[in-house]
């Protein structure tokens, strides 16, 4: 059984994504390049025409503020997305390039969006993610204090592309004023609507997944969807360390044919296993395989998720057009 999200109207792959092909050219598990994406009044838009961003003025501020707005706001559009930058600069414009791309074919404008991005944040997140709680606190603070500029920037609902930082998700979203959308919690529900069968007679819908030690520790896609209802399989330690961490690691040395293969046969593992798809839960593992590539029908990159998620709501909440 295969499964296609193209009914959600949103491509899983990109048509073109520059980011991605220059994430792969300097690939390392953690790039030490310094981007910050600044909030201001400049979007990046996609000009239809050449298939090249450019850069477009979103109109000012109203002269009446609408429900729920925040006075003296950077924008005051009500759909404005609030992006938490992950620990991957390179995963973080990965999203925005969805965002931009999804929300602005078929003529769309581009939803407008804020960003908050600071990729010193890779060198205070500690290696063992099981160590004790308290550790955490500058981190967790860290996060909250971008989450309320985010918010007093006019932010309408609030999105963390980072899987490594959703293991102090309640921490960070805690007292928010706004939507603040949970990864885990947007593919739950992507495979629930999918209406999935089990591959074993009398068993569960069983859906497997791929990802660091530490994102595995943290537990929290495991949680969202056993709370769906469906069975989860991790890979064993033999895969673990056999396979999926020398597949990243090959990443990491640019070895992409290397760390496409075993991704491959990681996949090929759960799938024996009876999973019906497999979550791809790591930055260092998406868009290894090609565009066309059969076992990408089984498979399920949550960033992706999250863009819809985000997308349907901000296509809920744009501003109607007045009608004179």
């Amino acid at each position: 059984m295969t499964i296609s999200f193209e009914k959600l109207k949103f491509t899983s792959v990109l048509p073109t994504s520059n980011v991605q092909k220059n994430r792969n050219q300097h690939s390392c598990a953690r790039p030490s390049l310094s981007v910050a994406v600044r909030c201001s009044s400049v979007l990046v838009q996609n000009n239809e025409s050449d298939n090249s961003p450019r850069s477009r003025k979103i109109p000012g501020p109203s002269k009446s503020l609408k429900e729920n707005q925040t006075p003296n706001a950077l924008l005051n559009q009500r759909n404005t997305v609030g992006i938490i930058g992950g620990v991957s600069v390179f995963s973080t414009l990965i999203f925005l390039e969805k965002l931009v791309w999804w929300s602005s074919r078929d003529g769309q404008e581009c939803i407008p969006f804020v960003v908050c991005s600071d990729p010193a944040l890779s060198t205070v997140l500690p290696l063992n993610i099981s160590t004790h709680p308290c550790s955490f606190s500058p981190i967790v603070d860290n996060l909250r204090r971008k989450r309320n500029f985010l918010e007093q920037s006019g932010a309408g609902c609030v999105v963390m592309p980072c899987h490594l930082s959703h293991a102090w998700y309640d921490a960070i979203s805690e007292d928010c004023s706004k939507p603040f959308f949970h990864t885990g919690d947007c593919v739950a529900s992507e495979l629930k609507q999918a209406e999935l069968k089990p591959l074993e007679v009398g068993g569960e819908v069983k859906i497997g997944v791929l990802a660091t030690n530490e994102t595995l520790t943290a537990g929290f896609y495991q949680l969202k969807l056993q709370s769906q209802g469906f069975e989860v399989v991790l890979p064993d330690e033999a895969t673990m360390n056999h396979i999926l961490l020398p597949a990243i690691e090959a990443f990491s040395r640019r070895d992409v044919e290397g760390a496409r293969n075993l991704l491959r046969v990681a996949i090929q593992v759960l799938l024996v296993k009876g999973v019906n798809i497999v979550v791809l839960a790591s930055d260092e593992i998406q868009g290894l395989l090609p565009h066309g590539d059969p076992l990408l029908r089984k498979c399920i990159n949550p960033m992706d998720a999250l863009a819809r998620s985000t997308l349907r709501w901000a296509k809920m909440h744009r501003e109607r057009p007045v009608r004179l």
